[in-house]
Parts: structure tokens; sequence; C-alpha cells
């Protein structure tokens, strides 16, 4: 029986192309031919050159780097499939786009997660697959399906496959806000758990510092959703390698790493952090000497496409790694 949505046609921004290549050769598919280009004024012009009337459209976005061309460039490509007559059109954005913005924490403030999502409504999206919310309320911005999926598997078969002494090790959470991911992820690893309390005097950059419980002895894993310019990290990691911990590793879902992320990492006394590729950070790598590793999304996100366009359960993809 041919499947109610057509064939699936992938698409991607030219944000983060690897990422779109790698989810392309997992699928056994080819990545859709698109135009990208600019007007002499900024605009993003965009052109499909080949059919999608009646396909599954999937295209994939990137919420770092450029972060407002490369929303404009998704948002116009949903808009142009939309328009082509696409059966469905599903947005793939691992690091969605201000995702830190989810709330009016202050008088006049914007929620603009809320407004990114009405945004994608508007374009023409069906569907939105995204990965580790910065706050898990932004699914409800949407009045479509969204799939929130975890980079707590991948960050566990690594810990246990790579990590020498995991088996006492600590799981740190650098924020009180990020003590629900934390505790998971020891609960799945059976270790302990710790956090660090702190206090901002603005946006990236931290006033003070307290941990909230025992690393003396022991390799302390700090685990969180994003990092941005890693002062953060950098001094969650002081303040562990202070309270007796042998060794510190980060594992972050998204490395943004905006600078000067890269010269902090490689200065710090973190031994190494691991991110995932949902955002593009070859140049970092460099930079860093070694400090920064990459874990691989593309097959997940290729398996909930597969998944997404068959009609069927993703839940799998909550507690597992494809193989």
């Amino acid at each position: 029986m041919p499947n109610l949505y057509g064939n699936i046609r992938l698409f991607s921004g030219s944000a983060h192309k690897e990422l779109a290549k790698g989810i392309a050769q997992r699928l056994g598919i080819k990545l859709e031919p698109c135009k990208i280009a600019k007007f002499a004024n900024g605009e993003t012009s965009i052109e499909i050159n080949s059919s999608v009337r009646g396909d599954d459209v999937f295209i994939v976005g990137c919420g770092s780097g450029e972060v407002n061309d490369n929303l404009m460039e998704l948002l116009i490509l949903i808009n142009a499939c939309k328009n082509a007559s696409a059966s469905r059109i599903t947005a793939i954005v691992p690091n969605y786009p201000y995702a830190r913005q989810d709330k009016k924490d202050k008088s006049r403030a914007p929620i603009s997660a809320k407004l990114v999502a009405n945004m994608i409504t508007t374009a023409g999206a069906n569907h939105v697959i995204t990965m580790d919310l910065h706050a898990s309320q932004i699914q409800g911005f949407f009045d479509l399906p969204v799939d929130n999926l975890y980079a707590e598997p991948h960050f566990a078969q690594y810990i246990r496959a790579e990590i020498e002494g995991w088996r006492d090790a600590v799981i740190v959470s650098p924020d009180a806000g990020g003590a629900k991911r934390v505790t998971s992820l020891a609960d799945r690893l059976d270790v302990g758990f710790a956090l660090i309390h702190k206090e901002r005097k603005k946006a990236n950059e931290v006033a003070s510092m307290t941990l909230v419980g025992n690393v003396e002895g022991r390799v302390a894993i700090l685990v969180d959703d994003m990092a941005d310019t890693c002062g953060t990290l950098c001094m969650a990691t002081d303040k562990l390698i202070e309270a007796g911990a042998t060794k510190v590793y980060a594992f972050i879902t998204h490395g943004i790493l905006s600078d000067p992320a890269a010269d902090r990492i490689r200065e710090s006394k973190m031994a190494a952090l691991f991110t995932t590729n949902s955002c593009p950070h070859a140049e970092q790598k460099k930079k860093a000497n070694g400090k920064i590793a990459t874990l691989d999304i593309a097959p997940t996100i290729a398996e909930a496409i597969r998944r997404t366009h068959n009609g069927e359960s993703i839940s799998f993809l909550f507690d597992n790694v494809p193989m």
C-alpha cells in the first residue's frame, strides 16, 4: 500500500549541511537540491529545484550561528514547499532558536520562543522534530505535533563505553534548572548526582556558584542542554576541582560555542567536552586542541524521520540509540 504522504523529500538550509547529509546517508536517500542565495540588501532568496507535490517533506534547520538568517531560511523553505503542494511538512530543528526566551521573567520581556513557534506554524509546517528543548513548555507553544527527542541515551552509552571510573562518578547540573535532566541520567547509570546553584549578574556572566553535593575523590560529569560562551561550564569545572573531583567532563546537547568558548575550554581544567552535532562546531574543535568531541545524532533523527513517515511511534528513541 503506498504511503499516504508520498515519498520522503529531505531539504536543508545552508547552516548545517553536514548534519543533513548524515541524515540523508542514513536514510539511503539524496538531499534534495535547492538554491539559497542573498540579494544585495541581505534578503534571502530560495529556489527549490525538484517537485514536492504530494510528498512528505522534511526540512533541516539550525538555531545557532547566524540565528536570524538561519531562521528565515527555514521559514522560507517551509513556505516554498507549502506553496508547491507538499503533502506534509516537518521542520527538523534540533537546536530550537530563541529557546532561552521562553517566559516573561521581567517586565515587558518578550516570549520570543512562542513567537518563533507562531512563525513556523504560519509558514506552513505540520510537524516539528527537535531535541532537548531548553524548557519543555515550548512544546505547548505550538498548535501542531512536536516530538522532543533526547540526547540522554547517547550520553549514557558513551559514558559507559568511554569514561573510566564512571561507576563511581557524580552527574552534576551546572544550574538548578537542569536538576531533572541530571537526575534522569544519574538514575539510568545508577550513580550519584549533585548540582551547582549559580547567580547571574547578566546574560552570559555568572556572579557566584555554590556546590550542593559531594564530588571528593570522584569523576564529575557536567550535563547541560546547551553551552554558549562556556563561562558557566568553566567556572563549574573550577568549583568541582576545588571540591576534590579527580576529573571533570562535560556532556552538552547543543554546543553553540560562541567565542570565546573554544579558548575557555582549551585553557580550562576540564578533561573534555562532548557535544552532539546539532550545531556545527568544526572550527571550535580545532581551536580547542582536541578537548571537544562530537556525538553523532544523525542516526537518531533519521530514525525519527523514518518512523514519522511510516506512521510508527518514536518513543523507542527516548530511551535508545539506533544501531
